[in-house]
């Protein structure tokens, strides 16, 4: 596949071709002369996600890059334990039996995708012709709850925000530092949860239902993947970090608990503030998390981990730390982001400073005028304009709002104004509205859309005196 120069060449990162421009190039290439392939994601919960595509007709190399990348993408934001694919047998064959077989970074998504989201061991299958499933979707109708004493949580890598409201009027909201990726110990975790929903909690006359947002893959309330928790170990990981919430709505008196991805809050958060459906919400903060309400105005079962999503094709693109997959969207849209481009901005701190602690550095150092952080957020603002150039071959997007720690301050109408002129030049057929919030929602946004998740059970209120 083609790399492209982009128009809007980020600042500090000249190497940057992005995926949306090799998409593009590749569309045009085989425009009157290619073959149609089918691709099924199986979620096994009802929903089975079809997508139609075109590639070469004589190619295999350019359309294993292709399929490959296209998988990667499926997989992450749209998640699936068994892919279906209706596609030449001896492009489906090196896919599984080569790529999916010997690539640890291949491996790494198998595994997650299968055990550790789903449960159940990820498989890629030829599926020609009838053997092709079906389509067939579920949404989940989650959040717009209103009344009661409700106390919310958004879970971040440096800080915990608290919220708490009493018939939707704010009575708390407070941020609680912590640094949990390091932390080993699930005791650490629980304990400061539990101590930010107190807190919030003190300024009620009871509590009637918690709403947590936090970044990483939920499935009844229960974390399947979560970067904060990185530092446990495996096994306590299963035996107290998956229960933990049922934990909380014991210690509350069984009031509902519900938990959902940071990503999902934020489109949440935008479709509710703005009245809009087609929401993408994004969440520039630890990592990148995404979520999407569709035109129904419902959250679809698809995973949204943009984080993993690949959105620059370069082969030496930086690496993820985790999965080690090059070009994926979390080293461009996040704190890591930041971090990252120090160096080519010619800014120095020290090796013991944390990454949320040079951030907040460099957000100084803006609002003092620093033309070094300019730089920086122009680059990520290009990085943005290109992803979402990428996203709108996936999602129907009318709206954008996005959200996080990189976005507070100056720097964050940067990154929006730099975004808005990718858009403008390289695709101009796409409408999409970038929003930011104003920079009191910026920071407790989601925990106060948060609140709204549980729907009130009218019973089981938990006092607080």
């Amino acid at each position: 596949m083609e790399l492209i120069v982009p128009a809007v060449t980020p600042s500090l990162d000249g190497a940057f071709r992005p995926s949306a421009l090799a998409w593009r190039a590749f569309a045009q290439r085989i425009a009157g002369k290619g073959r149609s392939i089918r691709i099924a994601l199986e979620q096994g919960d009802g929903s089975t996600y079809v997508f139609e595509r075109m590639i070469l007709a004589d190619d295999i190399a350019v359309n294993l890059r292709f399929l490959e990348r296209e998988v990667k993408f499926l997989l992450w934001a749209v998640g699936g334990y068994r892919i279906h694919l209706d596609a030449p047998g001896d492009l489906v064959a090196l896919l599984r039996d080569y790529l999916y077989r010997y690539e640890a970074n291949r491996l790494f998504d198998l595994d997650v995708m299968g055990p550790t989201i789903y449960g159940r061991p990820c498989e890629i299958l030829h599926a020609p012709g009838a053997a092709f499933p079906k389509a067939s979707h579920v949404t989940l109708p989650l959040g717009r709850h209103t009344g009661g004493c409700r106390v919310a949580i958004d879970k971040g890598a440096s800080d915990i925000k608290a919220y708490a409201e009493q018939d939707g009027v704010p009575t708390y909201a407070g941020e609680f530092k912590w640094d949990p990726k390091p932390q080993s110990d699930p005791a650490y975790h629980y304990e400061h949860i539990r101590h930010a929903i107190r807190a919030a909690a003190a300024t009620l006359p009871r509590v009637d239902a918690i709403g947590v947002s936090s970044a990483g893959v939920y499935i009844a309330n229960e974390p399947r993947i979560a970067s904060l928790f990185r530092g446990v170990p495996r096994e306590q990981f299963e035996r107290e970090i998956v229960p933990m919430y049922h934990r909380i709505r014991e210690e509350f008196g069984g009031i509902p608990v519900v938990v959902a991805n940071d990503g999902a809050v934020s489109a949440l958060a935008g479709s509710m503030s703005l009245h809009r459906n087609r929401v993408l919400g994004l969440a520039f903060g630890s990592s990148l998390a995404a979520g999407y309400v569709d035109g129904a105005g419902q959250i679809t079962t698809w995973l949204d981990e943009l984080a993993f999503v690949p959105i620059d094709m370069n082969p030496q693109a930086p690496a993820d730390e985790w999965s080690n997959d090059r070009g994926c969207g979390v080293q461009y849209l996040s704190q890591q982001a930041v971090n990252r481009l120090l160096e080519p901005a010619g800014i120095v701190f020290s090796a013991e400073m944390g990454v949320p602690e040079r951030l907040e550095h460099v957000q100084e150092m803006q609002k003092r005028g620093d033309e070094r952080t300019a730089k920086i957020y122009q680059t990520i603002g290009a990085y943005f304009g290109y992803a979402l150039g990428h996203y709108a071959n996936y999602y129907d997007i009318g709206t954008v709002l996005v959200m996080g720690r990189v976005t507070t301050g100056e720097g964050g109408e940067i990154i929006r104004r730099v975004a808005g002129e990718v858009l403008e030049r390289e695709f101009p057929e796409l409408e999409i509205d970038v929003r930011l919030p104003d920079e009191a929602s910026r920071r407790v946004g989601q925990a106060a859309a948060a609140a709204s998740l549980p729907q009130l059970l009218g019973r089981g209120r938990f006092e607080t005196s």
